[in-house]
């Protein structure tokens, strides 16, 4: 009986010893779980913050696009006025045109008299001036 005595103490020694080793595995595997969990807070307080920024921009992103398409629409606007301005402009140099063609074309056909008006004009002041001289 004593050889059973003897690995009876061995087995509970073992059994002791293992058992102590299982519990330090198990603390350590328990502050391992803690570290994990406040990192898991920590990531998940940066993610909302994260989100939360993320609304906010996308907000203020949505208010830039809306008063860019609106200030696009008023430019548009702007645009088209302008062309139908240049749209009447050009109706207008139309007449305009027509006119100076017709004053060119005449004053073309008389120039002959024009001069023939001048020099008899210039006659007249000469003789003028010949009257007066004489006088």
């Amino acid at each position: 009986m004593a050889l059973t005595s003897i690995s009876l103490l061995i087995m509970a020694i073992s059994f002791a010893v293992v058992t102590v080793y299982v519990v330090r595995v198990l603390i350590a595997a328990s502050d391992t779980m803690k570290n994990v969990s406040e990192n898991l807070e920590s990531v998940q307080d940066k993610v909302s913050e994260i989100i939360r920024e993320t609304k906010y921009i996308l907000k203020e992103t949505h208010a830039t696009v809306d008063d860019l398409q609106h200030k696009s629409q008023s430019v548009d606007s702007f645009f088209d006025s302008l062309q139908q301005v240049g749209a009447s402009v050009g109706n207008v140099n139309e007449p305009i045109n027509g006119l100076s063609e017709s004053v060119s074309r005449y004053s073309k056909q008389n120039t002959d008299q024009v001069a023939k008006a001048m020099r008899w004009g210039d006659t007249f002041i000469n003789l003028y001036i010949k009257w007066k001289k004489s006088k």
